[in-house]
């Protein structure tokens, strides 16, 4: 898998993916053992569906053939949380998770992008952070960043080249997942609960696409090659703002030059009327 080009994340998931299934009591040498267990197993479609891909792998790598069971992997609308919520996440965690959680929630950026970032990419003269590490085969990207991220980024002790040090990201995600359910209990909202690293992703995406309507904006903030990872942020943000009493500045274009015009301010295109177009930007 190294050989590969696999992550060191994805490497773990699969080795605990293939343990599992040992614990269970599957052989792992025999396939239909495996398949055995995987059709008792109470665990989600998608960890079914990962732990399917992770013995596919093994096999391969033992040259023996193997008929898998149909487990498709599913895909789900992800939950978007409140800014307050996330803002209450970033108040009562740790020094560290704090940090992390504020990058995250301005650049958007994958937890595993995040932790791999060094000093020497933040720019506090013209307060950006440069990602030329990206995962999952996506574009580097170039962020503006906030005076607050950069004063909490500037505090932050340096004990290495990289920012977060050498803590491997699996030990973030649960320091993290101990400080939202202590803060979750502590303040009665157990939707802080489901607030993960990459939770601030989605939303960092969706609020973006919200406050421009340009997706393709969405789509280099997030690094993503094709438009098809990005267009399901259009219907998160459709079905969160969908608000009767939404109030629009409405432009006509009457040539090419007028609606170019428009575009660049942030207009979107809504219908062709009488040979002219017509734009709206909400108020």
């Amino acid at each position: 898998m190294q050989k590969q080009g696999l992550s060191l994340n994805t490497i773990e998931t699969f080795t605990n993916c293939l343990k599992r299934l040992e614990k269970a009591g599957a052989d792992l040498l025999d396939p239909e053992s495996v398949k055995e267990v995987l059709a008792k197993f109470t665990i989600s479609q998608n960890s079914k569906a990962t732990t399917k891909d992770a013995y596919s792998g093994f096999l391969r790598f033992l040259g023996i053939p193997w008929i898998p069971p149909r487990i498709p992997h599913q895909t789900k609308i992800p939950f978007i949380p409140l800014e307050s919520e996330i803002d209450t996440l970033i108040a009562g965690c740790g020094k560290t998770t704090s940090l992390i959680l504020q990058l995250l929630k301005e650049s958007g950026m994958r937890i595993g992008e995040a932790l791999r970032l060094k000093w020497m990419d933040m720019n506090t003269e013209n307060n950006t952070i440069i990602l030329n590490e990206p995962e999952k085969h996506c574009e580097p990207r170039i962020f503006r960043v906030s005076p607050k991220l950069i004063g909490m980024l500037q505090s932050y002790p340096k004990k290495a080249e990289t920012i977060f040090g050498s803590v491997r990201e699996r030990h973030r995600q649960h320091a993290f997942k101990l400080q939202r359910i202590r803060l979750a209990q502590k303040l009665g909202n157990p939707r802080l609960k489901q607030i993960h690293f990459h939770t601030l992703r989605h939303w960092k995406a969706t609020m973006e696409y919200h406050k421009t309507h340009d997706v393709y904006h969405v789509k280099m903030l997030l690094g993503h090659k094709s438009l098809t990872s990005t267009e399901i942020y259009i219907n998160i943000e459709q079905a969160i703002f969908n608000d009767a009493n939404d109030e629009f500045h409405v432009k006509i274009a009457s040539n090419l030059k007028e609606a170019c015009r428009l575009l660049e301010v942030g207009f979107e295109y809504v219908t062709d009327m009488e040979g002219k177009k017509l734009f709206r930007k909400r108020k």
